[in-house]
């Protein structure tokens, strides 16, 4: 199985979900930290539920058709512990950022500081939506009891939060140096 799938069963585990509603979770709060296309989450389920990891049942949707809900099976509980337990696999290195940085020196200097400038408005965005879900917890149930699947929630959303303010100090360092460097030159 893929990650996605994996991504899907974590999904589903918590509560059960639709077709919509996983294709929602994948944007926000997922989509700090993994993202998948519309195109691509319906397959995925399509597939877990013909392996036996997802049943569905159908419920009244909100148009025309009718609406699958997916819960988890035994069989993809244990599929997912299974994953979960396993030893990580190396991240993937990908950062488009890093690639534009790397040839940072073929931009005037206006152009870089307007492109790291960008990342970091687009940062101080994302950290104020995060404050904002932060927010959404009550104090004390998310962050203490590793059983609830709002713990889970809860880590994450700490890591973009920390992974968020580390890029934001990156940026004012390079603006900074962007800026020492225009100034020292003739």
């Amino acid at each position: 199985m893929n990650t996605l799938g994996y991504a899907i069963l974590g999904l589903v585990a918590g509560r059960s979900r639709t077709g919509y509603e996983v294709s929602r979770a994948m944007q926000r709060p997922l989509g700090y930290f993994w993202t998948a296309r519309h195109s691509q989450i319906y397959p995925e389920l399509a597939g877990l539920e013909r392996d036996g990891l997802l049943r569905s049942r159908v419920v009244p949707g909100p148009g025309p058709r009718d609406t699958k809900r997916y819960s988890l099976t035994r069989k993809g509980k244990a599929a997912l512990t299974d994953w979960l337990a396993s030893p990580l696999g190396e991240e993937p290195a990908k950062s488009e950022l890093m690639l534009r940085v790397w040839s940072l020196w073929l931009l005037s200097p206006d152009q870089a500081r307007r492109l790291i400038a960008t990342v970091r408005e687009d940062t101080l965005e994302a950290l104020a939506q995060t404050a904002i879900e932060r927010e959404g917890f009550s104090p004390g149930v998310a962050t203490t009891d590793l059983s609830d699947p709002e713990f889970g929630r809860w880590a994450t959303l700490q890591w973009g939060i920390a992974h968020r303010e580390a890029l934001l100090r990156w940026c004012d360092w390079l603006l900074q140096r962007l800026h020492e460097s225009e100034e020292s030159s003739p």
